[in-house]
């Protein structure tokens, strides 16, 4: 198993190692309880137009807003999506 750390400054981040990771979860996340391909795009490109995100991170929630789009459940703060 890969280990993370958990307390990394931004500057001392690996972004590729991040991309891996994040598209990892999302696909390990069962088929039932992912958001459908469309919906995903629609739910990301609201996100890519609000000025909460912020490389990656939702400012009003703190969410990594690919994870949350990628949810069935996740839900925008701002109700966009």
């Amino acid at each position: 198993m890969e280990r993370r750390c958990r307390r990394c400054l931004l500057e001392e981040f690996d972004e590729a190692a991040y991309l891996r990771t994040l598209k990892a979860h999302i696909e390990a996340t069962p088929e039932k309880e992912r958001t459908p391909a469309e919906e995903y795009g629609r739910r990301l490109a609201a996100c890519k137009g609000c000025d909460c995100l912020e490389a990656g991170t939702c400012t009003a929630c703190g969410c990594y807003v690919e994870l949350r789009a990628a949810s069935r459940r996740g839900t925008c703060p701002y109700k966009k999506w």
